[in-house]
């Protein structure tokens, strides 16, 4: 993997919707940033892939709600490796007959989401803040044409090359290493873009939205997740210091207050898709995430409130059209 993975599915879609001179940039931003000197830690993630090769693969499939990549066995001796790439955050997954146990229940959420957004069978995707591409699997299995996840963690990109190596090359998704900032303006050639887990890392919300609005094609939807608190369309919390631990969380407006400003910039036919708190069940720390997790972000006496008093995590996710 010298010169980076590629993605020739991928690259071959952009250049279908008219995006072949920003696949040939994102082809030497893999390359740049897989060369080795993109992360301290990329050589011996690397280290770990190269191990997989050591494994045999037939290909990827969705089994009710679980994800499988389809290994020729030897499960305790895989584990070893995929190890090598903890944490894991986003899933789980079933490698052959090795549970990954990741920190979130991605696939809940999932749940949450698809039924309220258009089917996804035959279109372009692009998932912003995607981490290691647990939902772009998931979106391959509902029928996507492309699914393009955009994450600046390598490690998440690594985590998503581990299932690829079973599922095969040719699959058209790929998790590439950078942010929605990166994205040229005005691209408006997705057909779906989603954005979950994102807008309250953003310290400008409504440039946020903008972007996202701009790389979809018109009558294209945006799928939004985040978190809210409750109230009115008056209502928005800007946490002073930490929020559940999290530095960087700055803005977490009520659904009606995003709904409005999903408005503002020009989106329209915006609904509610969910509403759900965060349990522990769906967040905790585990063999393959052993660091803090939600169970430690929250008060000891009132788990309906964060360690600083906060009102707890409750998730919103939103739907609109361009």
């Amino acid at each position: 993997m010298n010169g980076g993975p590629d993605f020739a599915g991928v690259w071959r879609e952009l250049e279908a919707m008219g995006q072949g001179e920003w696949g040939k940039e994102l082809r030497a931003r893999v390359r740049r940033q897989y060369s080795g000197e993109g992360h301290g830690d990329l050589p011996r993630w690397q280290a770990a892939l190269a191990e997989l090769a050591a494994f045999t693969g037939s290909g990827y499939e969705v089994r009710g709600e679980e994800l499988h990549f389809l290994t020729g066995g030897r499960a305790e001796e895989l584990k070893e490796v995929l190890m090598k790439l903890s944490p894991w955050r986003k899933g789980p997954f079933w490698f052959g007959e090795q549970f990954v146990d990741t920190e979130w229940r991605s696939d809940w959420k999932w749940q949450r989401v698809r039924e309220g957004i258009a089917p996804l069978a035959g279109r372009r995707i692009l998932d912003v803040g995607c981490g290691n591409g647990y939902h772009l699997w998931r979106m391959l299995g509902e029928g996507a044409r492309l699914a393009l996840g955009i994450d600046p963690s390598i490690l998440f990109g690594c985590q998503f090359l581990a299932g690829r190596h079973f599922a095969g090359a040719k699959v058209p998704a790929a998790v590439l290493p950078l942010g929605i900032e990166e994205v040229p303006a005005r691209l408006a050639c997705f057909d779906t873009t989603f954005s979950m887990g994102v807008l309250y890392h953003r310290k400008s919300p409504v440039e946020h939205l903008e972007a996202l609005r701009d790389t979809l094609r018109p009558e294209g939807e945006l799928v939004l997740e985040t978190l809210v608190v409750e109230g009115d369309e008056s209502t928005v919390l800007l946490p002073q210091g930490r929020y559940a631990q999290m530095r960087n969380v700055w803005f977490l407006p009520s659904a009606p207050l995003l709904a409005r400003m999903m408005a503002r910039v020009g989106l329209r036919e915006i609904e509610v898709v969910d509403l759900t708190a965060t349990t522990v069940e769906e967040q905790r720390s585990t063999e393959w995430m052993r660091f803090q997790s939600l169970p430690d972000f929250l008060d000891p006496e009132d788990s309906r409130r964060t360690r600083e008093g906060y009102p707890g995590p409750l998730r919103a996710t939103l739907r609109a059209v361009r």
